[in-house]
């Protein structure tokens, strides 16, 4: 009955995968700035795959466990994942360079196609480590963000990422609302469905403009850091969400033991993070972004992400997690936003995939070495700890951004 349930939650992915794959081709098809708003719903379908990806991480730790496999070895799985996720990540934004973000789009939605279609053969230990390999490839995250940056200004850049991350808000409620009906209507016939849209999907859409032929190379890595300002904000952006990336990679046993929340209750948690994120993001953001500089911007983040860090050391019950929850929501989405923003344009238009691929590298590295640097934290220190790692260094980062002078050039296209 267990694995059922499994099978009929993973089966309704493959009905969001037909919409995107579908979408994705009317829209880029279209490519008209009229047509701005379609292509929003398009992402915010994009963005409910993705989040319920993400809720799909709990019934894979009951199906692990259901299969015999210990913490230690789901540790393994997760490392698995991460570690595909880290490498892919560049790959999938230097293919976004070089063959179109649409073909990207498609890559990454067959992908998930692939992965969740394992899982739910996934009968033995083998299969459940095989089933991650797909998820090289499952980056529509870094393609919807392509697709923003090829269509908008770079002076409009960040506001349309922020209205991209109120999508991202649309999906978390309504992918985890959508998907258990979905699933019960439709069951395999959705995998029939995604498998002929994919095989009638022509691959012709129009191309980047990357002057690079490999998919992967630490040479281009490299170039793409020396480039004025990029190394730097880059450095932030990694350590500034690093203590609370940490935290909540361990959320699901800090929500039972330390919180003491069901399933059920640590789902209503998350609604709520997603209607902050619609908040922030489509109404915030935008705006702060339209009438401050962005380094003003990314200092503020940061100054905010360390009394955040304060709070979670002080904090001792589930409603003291959400008052934090509002100021951390809104750090975290204005780093992500305007780091994206000024990487992009950094860098030649022609790179702005594989920029992007290295800043969804971000979570993924975070994830590799999550796991084993959270467990220590806790076990050891407990969940104050977090909160005074996040609090030393967002501070740390707050006084380096005030005696730097970054320099923040933009690029013209090549």
């Amino acid at each position: 009955m267990t694995q059922q349930k499994h099978g009929s939650e993973i089966t309704a992915h493959w009905l969001f995968k037909v919409c995107i794959c579908v979408f994705c081709k009317l829209r880029l098809w279209v490519c008209h700035p009229a047509k701005a708003i379609f292509a929003h719903v398009v992402l915010a379908l994009i963005l409910a795959c993705l989040i319920k990806q993400q809720l799909q991480d709990f019934p894979i730790v009951y199906l692990a466990k259901s299969l015999g496999l210990d913490s230690v070895g789901f540790g393994y799985l997760q490392t698995i994942f991460g570690v595909l996720q880290l490498v892919g990540g560049y790959i999938f934004g230097r293919f976004a360079d070089q063959f179109g973000a649409r073909a990207a789009l498609i890559l990454s939605c067959a992908s998930g196609s692939i992965f969740f279609l394992l899982i739910s053969f996934a009968t033995n230990i083998p299969l459940l480590f095989l089933s991650r390999l797909p998820s090289v490839f499952m980056h529509g995250m870094p393609g919807a963000q392509k697709v923003i940056t090829d269509m908008t200004p770079p002076s409009q850049r960040a506001g349309a990422l922020g209205k991209l991350g109120l999508c991202f808000g649309v999906g978390i409620i309504a992918g985890s609302a959508m998907g258990g009906v979905l699933s019960t209507k439709f069951g395999l016939l959705l995998s029939t469905l995604n498998c002929i849209n994919r095989v009638l999907t022509p691959m012709s859409s129009s191309a980047g403009t990357s002057q690079s032929g490999s998919l992967f190379s630490i040479r281009e890595i490299v170039r793409l850091m020396k480039f004025p300002g990029v190394m730097e904000v880059f450095i932030v952006k990694v350590f500034a969400g690093l203590p609370i990336g940490l935290f909540m990679i361990m959320f699901s046993i800090i929500s039972m033991d330390f919180f003491g929340l069901e399933a059920v209750e640590s789902g209503y948690l998350m609604s709520y993070f997603g209607v902050l994120q619609m908040v922030v993001q489509g109404l915030v953001v935008g705006k702060l972004a339209s009438h401050c500089t962005e380094m003003t911007l990314l200092r503020l983040s940061v100054f905010v992400f360390a009394g955040v860090g304060l709070g979670m050391a002080l904090m001792r019950t589930v409603w003291h997690y959400c008052i934090i929850a509002v100021p951390l929501v809104f750090a975290f989405s204005m780093l992500a936003t305007i780091t994206d923003s000024i990487l992009t344009k950094a860098v030649p238009s022609s790179d702005t995939g594989a920029m992007l691929g290295i800043c969804a590298s971000v979570q993924p590295l975070t994830r590799t070495v999550g796991p084993t640097i959270g467990g220590v934290l806790y076990k050891q220190f407990g969940v104050s700890s977090f909160g005074y790692l996040q609090l030393m260094v967002n501070l740390g980062l707050f006084v380096y951004l005030l005696k730097s002078k970054i320099p923040l050039g933009e690029m013209k296209s090549q």
